[in-house]
């Protein structure tokens, strides 16, 4: 039940917006009564907090832990975030970033919660492996990307989105190689170690 009011509370929030988190219009997109939504969610602010700290988790679960090779915490954060090919629509709620950045909207409880995580990932992203700055350059550019399309101003479309986000996998991979002598994890290398140039 509780993960039905979140996916209800994410449907409205991608569709109409902050304000459409309202507990009576939740309730009636997930089908169930108003009593059952404040059994689990008693407030609205509980219910966004709930939608963030779940997009949240979700989004880390992708993230590799501590003993990862250099730069797979950059590429995996790349990976969960910007799809290879350009989406056409607007954002779903299986994209995490865009309904999170929209729920933070709803007050500064909501934007701790993401504050505080933004911190932990940034801090892990430093110890990527990486050069100094490159781990962040691609989170940053990660999010520019999602703002961009969130807001409609002007974000990459086809061929320029697939050149991008070419970019960023080769930034990130080719500062691997030079951080383990010429070879990346075999996982995004076809199995194979990649040789030294």
């Amino acid at each position: 039940m509780r993960n039905r009011l979140l996916n209800a509370a994410e449907r409205l929030l991608v569709k109409q917006g902050v304000d459409a988190i309202r507990l009576d219009a939740v309730a009636a997109e997930a089908g169930v009564s108003k009593g059952g939504l404040l059994y689990h969610f008693p407030t609205r602010q509980a219910l966004v907090q709930g939608v963030v700290e779940r997009l949240a988790d979700r989004f880390e679960a992708v993230l590799p832990g501590p003993d990862a090779p250099p730069g797979a915490y950059a590429r995996a954060w790349l990976d969960a975030s910007i799809p290879p090919e350009a989406p056409e629509d607007e954002a779903t709620p299986s994209d995490s970033v865009p309904v999170a950045l929209l729920a933070a909207a709803n007050g500064p409880e909501v934007l701790d919660i993401l504050q505080e995580r933004y911190r932990a990932w940034q801090e892990r992203l430093e110890r990527d492996g990486l050069p100094p700055g490159v781990a962040t350059l691609v989170r940053m550019a990660v999010d520019g990307w999602w703002t961009a399309r969130l807001l409609g101003l002007a974000d990459p479309k086809g061929e320029q989105h697939r050149q991008l986000r070419r970019l960023l996998s080769d930034l990130t991979e080719r500062q691997a190689d030079g951080q383990t002598g010429g070879q990346t994890d075999e996982r995004h290398t076809g199995g194979q170690p990649k040789e030294s140039a």
